[in-house]
């Protein structure tokens, strides 16, 4: 096997351990204190995580509001949706 090749499979296996996110989305529909809430009961965070991470909702729009594997972060997706709030999953960020 090649040094390039070495590489390229090192650099794949990498990218796949990196894991995935859960964001959720700024919107114009749910009050501040609904989101912090739902963070609050779904993900079960303290009330100062949960003003945290609505506040970087709210000014940055958006925030990475979980981090696992793929499946996880699938179901918070879903679960945020249920909740009503927009969200999405991503890979992590290196």
């Amino acid at each position: 096997m090649t040094k390039t090749a070495e590489h390229t499979e090192l650099r794949e296996a990498v990218s796949l351990d990196r894991p995935w996110v859960t964001l959720v989305w700024d919107d114009p529909v749910n009050l501040m204190s609904y989101v912090a809430y739902v963070f609050r009961s779904y993900f079960g965070v303290t009330p100062k995580q949960a003003e945290r991470l609505m506040l970087q909702v709210h000014n940055n729009g958006r925030a990475v509001v979980a981090t696992g594997n793929r499946e996880s972060m699938e179901r918070h997706v879903e679960a945020m949706h249920g909740y009503g709030l927009m969200a999405t999953l991503a890979k992590a960020d290196e």
